[in-house]
């Protein structure tokens, strides 16, 4: 069995994993591969801020540096964050994988313009820093947003009615306003209106969890992953002290 370590950028609740892991229903996993979610230790809870992103960049990378040793074939960053993508990238060689990079680079495989639409204004950054570090930011028509604060342990239940709606008004402005051909969810937390925004809009709309893990599952498939001249290997592991930090935070 082929395993993949998805990593969930913030600490949350046993059932709030499950809620993750219920994106990759047994229809986008091919049978071969087992998904395994854990989260990080510690670090950020909204990743509102560039100083909680950096926390969860230390905690992700203490989270799956270990990963190849422990048997897994492939790293999934369950975060539009990205958290420590090039980190694990230099620290690993199987396949390691983050949906803005993956669901954005697959936004202008299927269409000209893409937009993200994202629960609150404090995730905006996030996106166009995708775009500018991957060189597509001519690609980005807008990123509009719901107004609402995320919830990382109870994702998007309770609220479905009114966010549902929400959503849909966003995405459709961002396709008839401002040129967008193609839809991002602005969050993995996001992935239970995917069914509902792909049912209303007639453009894609991606699941960037989801994209992510395929794109994952197919590089492991097909033996592919990261250059080691773009993302070179460490000349000395310091593993340990990562681990000594979290147990800073945990004691």
């Amino acid at each position: 069995m082929n395993r993949v370590l998805n990593i969930v950028p913030v600490p949350v609740p046993p059932e709030a994993l499950d809620a993750f892991a219920a994106q990759l229903s047994g229809e986008f996993v091919h049978p071969s591969f087992e998904n395994v979610f854990v989260s990080a230790r510690a670090g950020g809870a909204t990743l509102d801020s560039a100083y909680e992103t950096t926390l969860a960049d230390a905690f992700v990378l203490e989270a799956g540096c270990r990963a190849q040793e422990q048997g897994y074939v492939g790293v999934c960053v369950n975060s539009m964050s990205d958290s420590a993508l090039a980190a694990l990238r230099s620290r690993l060689t199987i396949p390691v994988v983050a949906p803005s990079q993956a669901t954005m680079l697959l936004a202008c495989l299927l269409g000209k313009r893409f937009s993200v639409v994202t629960m609150w204004p404090q995730w905006h950054e996030l996106y166009y820093k995708a775009a500018r570090e991957n060189g597509i930011s001519a690609r980005l028509a807008s990123v509009r947003d719901i107004g609402v604060r995320p919830d990382a342990a109870e994702l998007l239940a309770g609220k479905e009615e009114f966010v549902f709606t929400e959503l849909e008004r966003q995405a459709r402005a961002a396709v008839e306003d401002d040129g967008a051909d193609v839809i991002v969810l602005g969050s993995t937390t996001m992935h239970q209106s995917h069914a509902y925004l792909s049912s209303v809009l007639d453009v894609p709309v991606l699941n960037p969890g989801v994209v992510a893990y395929k794109m994952c599952e197919m590089l492991v498939q097909t033996g592919l992953s990261h250059s080691k001249r773009a993302y070179p290997s460490p000349e000395r592991l310091q593993d340990d002290l990562l681990q000594s930090v979290v147990s800073v935070f945990q004691s």
